[in-house]
Order: C-alpha cells, then sequence, then structure tokens
C-alpha cells in the first residue's frame, strides 16, 4: 500500500471538498493518506515516506508541494482547482482516475529544472540557501523607488541595473512573473537561466537567457534596501552589498504527467490561440 500525500489550496472550497473524497477513496483502499491542511501537520515529516504527493489547487499549490518535499524525488500530481493552471495535469473530473493510475505506475514523469540559491552576506557570511522552481526575484521593497542591482556571471561582472527588480527564471518559471515583466515563454523541459529586468530604468531591458551551469549573482549597490524572494516564498532583506546567487540546482522536481505533455497545446489552450 502507498503513502499519499495531499497538498491542498486551503481557501477555495471545492479543493477541500475533494481532497477530503479522495482521502476517504484512498484510505479505504488501505493506502496512508497525510495531507498538509490537516491538525498537527508537520512539515519536517511530511515528505517522510511519501510514494505520491497530489496537489489541488492552483500552480502555486505544486510549487508549495515542491518546496514541502525540500528535494525528495517524490511524484506530484497536480490537479487543476486554480485560474490557469500550467502545472498541473488534469482536471477535477478526472482525479480519481488520475490518482488510481499513478499509483499503479501507468503515468510518465517530466523532470523539470530548479534553482539553487543562495545569499551572500556583505560581511562574507552566508546566511540563507533555499531552491525554487519558477524563479528568485530580486526587487524593490514597498518603501523603496528602484533599485540597483550588479549582475555578475561565472565571476565576471555584466553591467548594473536601475529597475523595479529582476527575475531569474527556470523555464518552468517563464510562463510566470517573468512572463508578466516580457521575458520569453521556454518549453518547461529546456535547461536554461533566463535573466529578466522588471522595469528597468534604462534602455538595455531584454531578457538574457543562459547555459544554466552558469552562477547569476545578483548584487544590492547603493543604499536601498531590496527584497529576496523564491517562488513567491520571502527569502530574505538584503541590503547594499548583499549577494544572491543562482544556478542550476543539483536537484529537480518530478511532475506527473499522462503521455508528453504538448507544449504547443497547453500555450494554445491557456492563451485562446485556437480561437483567433
Amino acid at each position: 500500500m502507498a503513502v499519499v500525500g495531499l497538498v491542498v489550496h486551503e481557501d477555495r472550497p471545492e479543493a477541500v471538498a475533494q481532497a477530503d473524497a479522495l482521502a476517504i477513496g484512498l484510505t479505504s483502499d488501505g493506502h496512508e493518506v497525510v495531507r498538509s491542511d490537516g491538525s498537527g501537520f508537520d512539515r519536517e515529516s511530511f515528505a517522510g515516506e511519501l510514494d505520491l504527493v497530489v496537489s489541488l489547487g492552483g500552480d502555486g499549490s505544486i510549487l508549495r508541494a515542491v518546496d514541502l518535499l525540500d528535494g525528495r524525488p517524490v511524484p506530484v500530481l497536480g490537479v487543476n482547482h486554480g485560474e490557469l493552471g500550467y502545472l498541473t495535469t488534469v482536471e477535477p473530473a478526472e482525479a480519481q482516475a488520475a490518482v488510481g493510475r499513478a499509483l499503479v505506475g501507468d503515468r510518465d514523469l517530466e523532470e523539470r529544472m530548479m534553482l539553487r540559491i543562495e545569499i551572500r552576506r556583505a560581511d562574507g557570511s552566508t546566511t540563507t540557501v533555499d531552491h525554487a522552481l519558477n524563479e528568485v526575484v530580486v526587487e524593490r521593497t514597498s518603501s523603496s523607488q528602484t533599485v540597483r542591482v550588479g549582475v555578475t556571471l561565472d565571476g565576471e561582472f555584466l553591467t548594473s541595473y536601475a529597475a523595479d527588480g529582476l527575475i531569474a527564471a527556470t523555464p518552468t518559471g517563464s510562463t510566470a512573473y517573468a512572463f508578466s515583466a516580457r521575458g520569453p515563454l521556454v518549453d518547461p523541459v529546456h535547461r536554461a537561466i533566463q535573466l529578466t529586468p522588471v522595469s528597468p530604468h534604462m534602455l538595455f531591458d531584454r531578457t538574457l537567457v543562459l547555459d544554466p551551469s552558469t552562477e547569476v549573482c545578483l548584487e544590492v549597490l547603493g543604499n536601498r534596501s531590496a527584497a529576496c524572494s523564491a517562488d513567491g516564498r520571502e527569502v530574505a532583506v538584503l541590503v547594499g552589498g548583499d549577494v544572491v546567487a543562482c544556478t542550476a540546482a543539483d536537484r529537480v522536481a518530478h511532475l506527473v504527467t499522462f503521455g508528453p505533455r504538448d507544449f504547443k497545446h497547453l500555450l494554445a489552450t491557456k492563451f485562446g490561440l485556437e480561437d483567433r
């Protein structure tokens, strides 16, 4: 029998109701169920012996599931209770059958590149190491204006940006914050780092598409503070001289699919391109 983790968007009643139904069915079939929205939830023990994680929500719920797994190679099946659902695999009506297929191995796995993030403080200390499936962002705080961020690639200084922020995204994250900042859409199974400025106050505003092995260092310049986030989670508050270093992580996210994911069809469906 399997151990199944349920990561549930608690503010969506339909997701909670479906999680309840799935839990009852799985338990009656002899499986063990662990829920992220249950009482006494313990983050450390959540991913201990899981065979499958089912995310019920939108893309944010899948990002949360990957974060909770903390590098463990557990497959994640996304059920779309969100609006766009780029990362989800099935709609709610298909969820029960999809979970059954995944548990017996009748599924495919798509490996998605992740970023490793390291905060290097101006005093020489390393304070935080984190990981992201979508992106790491260095951006202005709510109380500041633009920030100045120096960019170094593999130890060689490139330039500095005066902007609202900079986004270092994976191909998976190209359809998230980076897209809203006019970054390119990249096939999610590709491996690259896209560096995109947010509202830059300079003529050079194009995205840089970099080899995944590149170490991208973003240094806060001047006396304006900045915030660093990973997949929407706050990682650190930065001051002048602090550096966010990111590169491809050793870990990958394992997303359940049923047959190859058709990137062209996904774009056409999510952006309504077939109706034009």
